[in-house]
């Protein structure tokens, strides 16, 4: 378990391991030390076979307002290597990623959360990608993942307007995976990777590599490329 002095802490229940935002003060923005606090708690997770699942949670009224602006006007950074901001946008993790919302996930916190393979977002948490309202453009991934998840015109009017929109109505778009009551998103998140961490850890791991890797995969290619992920689990102790 990292330190309570981080900006990041990590917590082991069962066969998750629980990724704790802890900057409340500043509404868990994401500066250098957060990002590298996570970076290296996915590393953890990758690397330990007795984990199958990660869940982000963000400590206090909310799960991340995105980047500490603050530090980047004072020349600071959010970013680690090849993992891109938030030690995880352009890489995050071979396991499953949950992403566990209470209250708010705006601007880089909701690209956090999309970085995640799923999303547990509480009754009434904000949901939103802010920055054309300060005239800058969300560049850690939300134009990219948003129209993957949610209608063109969904993501269109999120990134024109800056506007949040409330975990039910992500629900009922798709955005948004399960909805909590009020203070139970970690709980419902934690459900679902107990039921993900019952299952074949080569299998899982298999399954999330194609889901990912297959959307700019030509059809005429995609057995094949499936056949080259998916055997070897199909081979793995687990499956036998």
């Amino acid at each position: 378990m990292a330190g309570s002095g981080t900006p990041v802490r990590s917590e082991r229940r069962g066969r998750s391991l629980v990724i704790v935002l802890q900057r409340p003060e500043a509404r868990n923005a994401v500066n250098q030390a957060m990002a590298e606090g996570i970076a290296a708690a996915l590393e953890e997770l990758d690397a330990d076979p007795g984990l199958a699942v990660g869940v982000i949670w963000g400590e206090g009224p909310g799960f991340s307002a995105g980047m500490d602006l603050r530090e980047i006007q004072e020349g600071g950074r959010s970013s680690v290597g090849e993992r891109g901001f938030a030690g995880m946008i352009r890489h995050s993790s071979e396991k499953p990623l949950i992403a566990a919302i209470e209250g708010f996930a705006l601007a880089g916190g909701l690209e956090v959360a999309l970085a995640c393979d799923l999303i547990v977002a509480a009754a009434g948490a904000r949901l939103g990608i802010p920055e054309t309202q300060r005239s800058l453009v969300a560049i850690g991934g939300a134009l990219l993942r948003l129209p993957r998840r949610v209608p063109f015109g969904l993501a269109s009017e999120l990134a024109f307007t800056g506007e949040p929109i409330s975990a039910e109505r992500g629900y009922e778009a798709g955005l948004v995976d399960r909805v909590a009551p009020p203070g139970e998103a970690l709980d419902v998140a934690l459900e679902l990777a107990t039921a993900i961490g019952r299952n074949g850890p080569a299998a899982v791991r298999a399954s999330k590599r194609v889901l990912r890797e297959q959307l700019d995969w030509p059809e005429a290619e995609f057995w094949d490329r499936q056949g080259g992920i998916a055997e070897p689990g199909m081979r793995s102790e687990d499956a036998v």
